[in-house]
């Protein structure tokens, strides 16, 4: 019986220890008021925009990316992102498959819609006269 007063005593003193140690973080929390405060989400800067938009199109392609070769703010929120990607690999590699992809993101960068502009080979000139 003693043994279990014992434990009983002790446990009201961890609970009393507990208690203050939660008390601690909210005296903190209050003296920090903003730190609760919902902050207002800072837009993607346009390299990690062109990087997340650019990743998405691998992930439902599965085209290798050769690199972002465009980027601009849309009429409304968001942007567009034109991306070249390998479509087709071939020996010798000037003959490689490429096309060019626009891709429509939103502020974060998170992929919209896509859509293939062209498609071309890689030893081409690039001169605006490529098939579409």
């Amino acid at each position: 019986m003693a043994s279990r007063d014992r434990r009983e005593s002790d446990g009201a003193r961890d609970q009393g220890q507990s208690r203050e140690e939660r008390e601690r973080p909210r005296a903190s929390a209050r003296q920090d008021g903003d730190a609760r405060r919902p902050r207002k989400k800072q837009r993607a800067s346009a390299p990690e925009v062109a990087s997340r938009a650019s990743s998405e199109l691998l992930e439902l392609t599965g085209s290798d990316v050769e690199g972002v070769v465009g980027l601009e703010r849309a009429e409304h929120d968001g942007w567009k992102v034109q991306v070249e990607v390998l479509e087709l690999r071939r020996v010798p590699e000037t003959t490689d498959v490429l096309a060019l992809y626009e891709v429509d993101a939103d502020e974060d960068g998170s992929l919209l819609g896509y859509r293939r502009l062209q498609r071309y080979t890689r030893g081409s000139a690039g001169d605006g006269s490529r098939s579409r």
